[in-house]
């Protein structure tokens, strides 16, 4: 359980207490019901991470909305976007073990995730990446129509686990995940992915494109 959620909770309760004394028990249920909502919103359940070799795991739950290459100061680069609804576990992990060597947070906008334009003009956090093996990585927490707060729990020179949690995007949102284009991609468009535990791609086992 993230601890927003227990704040969220107890607050709600304590409205619903106070409706209860001033108002009807009966309007009591609507902060009661929200409580229960957001305890279950911030949910974190534990995950069976991959020991594979190279493996990139998903940094979200959510949906597969794109794959493409795309260019990055001239060189193309493999980019995965995963969508997560209000219905998604939103704590978020990181793609791969290695040091985070960057960590960059771009005010913008609040377009819908599901926009591609999102990737660019939304509100967003950008992680740098270094793995052992010399790769490196982009990981974007990227704000929605709905979200309103990134949460990123790390800061550059930390080093991070395959599937260590790292932050949390707060209600609908995206997440992306730039690799080298010598990535070898094992999803697609419409999968769905679970945070930590999906493989999304197998990096080379030796120092390969960065």
């Amino acid at each position: 359980m993230v601890r927003d959620g227990i704040y969220y909770a107890l607050a709600l309760v304590a409205v619903a207490v106070l409706i209860g004394i001033w108002a009807t028990p009966l309007l009591a249920l609507v902060p009661l019901l929200l409580a229960a909502f957001f305890l279950w919103f911030f949910r974190d359940p534990e995950r069976t991470i991959p020991s594979t070799p190279g493996a990139v795991v998903s940094p979200a739950d959510g949906k597969i909305t794109s794959v493409s290459t795309i260019q990055v100061e001239g060189q193309p680069r493999t980019s995965i976007s995963v969508f997560l609804n209000v219905f998604n576990v939103h704590v978020n992990r990181s793609p791969a073990a290695g040091e985070i060597t960057a960590v960059e947070y771009r005010r913008g906008k609040y377009l819908n995730a599901m926009n591609p334009a999102s990737a660019e003009l939304n509100e967003q956090n950008v992680c740098t990446l270094e793995t052992d093996d010399g790769h490196r990585i982009v990981f974007k927490q990227i704000a929605g129509l709905l979200a309103r707060r990134i949460v990123f729990s790390r800061q550059p020179g930390d080093l991070v686990a395959r599937g260590e949690r790292i932050g949390l995007i707060k209600f609908g949102s995206r997440c992306d995940v730039i690799l080298p284009i010598s990535a070898k991609v094992l999803v697609q468009v419409g999968d769905l992915v679970k945070c930590g535990s999906s493989t999304l791609a197998i990096l080379p086992p030796a120092q390969g494109e960065l």
